[in-house]
């Protein structure tokens, strides 16, 4: 009877011990569709800083990560519903979406800005865009953005599923400008956007925090990143992994 109990109580502490193990991996969910933040690439695999972010994190966490891209719309109905457990795809920290998730702090801030073709006569991101058309990836900061000030004042605003979409139609002249955060704007008119576009600038009073989001009310996994993130930026981890992307400082 004692080596039954005993059989019991170590397949107890087995059981108890596997479920311990599957509660420490993370479902992570970013978009896959935002350079050099977050991309798919020819393979299929997730890149970019905010995926080499989350995988740090969950390193210092002691935690594996499993990262998975979700279209943006999406992405918060999906955290809400707990298909993972956090999101990692440059969200910022508005008031209306603290209504329904929490955020961690910061890991990046953005501006955002404001690109044109070259051969453009708007010349000033301020400008109220009256008769022209301007584009913005959808449920954004930049959408929002761009319906509350461009909108009112006579501007078409064309709203995309991805940032890549609404820059591909300002290559081709289907509208006249894009509306975004500054650094995947600035990685795109660098590089694809380099012989048709430009920046004329940033949006005064624009600048604002990219966090971490998790489901409301999980405040232990928050401060497990929150501490995690005090860690990689004290230590160098967040700098060596930004100047894979950004010649500047983006924190």
């Amino acid at each position: 009877m004692k080596h039954v109990i005993r059989f019991a109580g170590v397949c107890a502490m087995v059981l108890a011990g596997a479920t311990s193990a599957q509660a420490e991996v993370l479902k992570i969910a970013t978009e896959g569709a935002y350079p050099p933040f977050n991309y798919v690439d020819s393979d299929n695999k997730l890149h970019g800083f905010d995926v080499d972010i989350a995988n740090a994190l969950c390193e210092r966490m002691k935690v594996q990560c499993s990262i998975v891209a979700q279209d943006w719309e999406g992405i918060i109905p999906a955290l809400m519903a707990k298909k993972y457990d956090a999101v990692v795809a440059s969200m910022i920290a508005t008031d209306e979406r603290k209504q329904k998730i929490d955020f961690t702090r910061h890991y990046y801030r953005t501006p955002l800005s404001v690109a044109v073709s070259k051969d453009s006569d708007i010349t000033d991101a301020q400008t109220n865009f009256k008769g022209r058309t301007i584009g913005a990836q959808s449920s954004s900061t930049q959408a929002i953005y761009a319906e509350d000030h461009y909108g009112p004042a006579g501007a078409d605003v064309k709203l995309y599923p991805t940032l890549d979409e609404a820059n591909s139609d300002l290559a081709t002249g289907r509208i006249d400008g894009v509306i975004a955060d500054k650094f995947p704007l600035l990685a795109w008119v660098d590089s694809t956007g380099k012989d048709c576009c430009k920046i004329i600038g940033d949006v005064n009073g624009t600048t604002a925090d990219a966090s971490i989001a998790v489901r409301k009310g999980d405040d232990v996994l928050r401060e497990r990143f929150n501490k995690a993130l005090d860690e990689i930026v004290a230590d160098g981890t967040y700098k060596k992994i930004s100047s894979r992307y950004f010649a500047f400082d983006i924190y």
